[in-house]
């Protein structure tokens, strides 16, 4: 019984997470879960970074959920992303910039 508690628990989370995901509403305007962070600087230096087509992609979202918003709708069911389908695009280039802030302030103190 005891072998079977990890899974059973990860299961869980895993629902508790994707119920959170379905109740937050962003996914219902066809935002991911990187398009809400809210910008600061390292959040603009990983946007800088990104890709033009990843960039692009996220500016139409964006834009798309303002307009939806000003507008009090929100897209067709068929149109919501799904939690499987959202994948974090932003967090990789947002790591790095946290870890070269970090190493640079590091180095700054010596």
């Amino acid at each position: 019984m005891a072998s079977r508690a990890p899974a059973t628990t990860g299961r869980l989370l895993l629902g508790i997470r994707k119920w959170y995901y379905g109740i937050s509403g962003f996914n219902k305007l066809g935002l991911m879960r990187d398009d809400t962070i809210i910008e600061d600087s390292d959040v603009e230096e990983a946007l800088r970074r990104l890709p033009e087509t990843e960039y692009n992609d996220r500016m139409f979202r964006v834009k798309r959920a303002l307009d939806l918003s000003m507008k009090q709708q929100i897209l067709p069911k068929d149109q919501w992303l799904k939690f499987e389908e959202d994948n974090r695009y932003l967090t990789p280039y947002l790591e790095e910039v946290i870890r070269e802030r970090n190493e640079r302030e590091d180095w700054m103190k010596k």
